[in-house]
């Protein structure tokens, strides 16, 4: 009797022993993979826009991506700031594209400004006659090279573009 137990505990001693090194290897493999899994987590846009998004709204109460906005609206204002005719310019089709952002990020589909701007309502931008009007300004300036502006008019299309990122809450 008493040999069997030693050989039990022998044979269960000796499973132990063997089985170690698999434990160990799996275990390794399993922290690999958890830190992995962390890690493309934060890497990935999925993580920012379940969580941080949210979180950055809740204490700013203002729309996430609301900072970039502005920030690249002064950089316009700037340009026309300075007064040439080339910054002035380039300030229209750097509102424009502005706009076709933010239109594209509330969900509206198209390809141009002008075909997301067609499934917006009235009721969302108010002054989607005068939009429309600077976007064909703007495609003038794009499509035209001798197309003439004058401060005073790119004035008035920043305005419009302005009226219509404050209607759609993005500054």
């Amino acid at each position: 009797m008493r040999k069997t137990k030693f050989w039990k505990l022998l044979i269960s001693l000796k499973n132990k022993i063997m089985f170690f090194p698999l434990k160990i290897l799996f275990l390794i493999i399993s922290l690999f993979f958890f830190f992995a899994a962390i890690y493309l987590l934060i890497k990935t846009e999925w993580f920012k826009r379940r969580f941080l998004h949210d979180l950055i709204e809740f204490f700013s109460f203002k729309p996430y991506g609301i900072r970039k906005v502005l920030r690249m609206w002064e950089k316009i204002l700037k340009r026309l700031e300075r007064g040439e005719e080339s910054e002035l310019k380039l300030a229209i089709i750097e509102a424009d594209d502005l706009l076709n952002d933010v239109v594209k990020k509330m969900g509206y589909s198209g390809e141009t400004l002008g075909e997301k701007l067609k499934k917006v309502s009235k009721v969302i931008l108010p002054n989607l006659d005068e939009v429309f009007e600077a976007h064909k300004i703007k495609s003038y300036i794009v499509h035209d090279p001798t197309y003439r502006l004058d401060i005073e008019e790119a004035k008035r299309i920043l305005e419009i573009y302005e009226k219509s990122l404050i209607n759609l809450e993005a500054i």
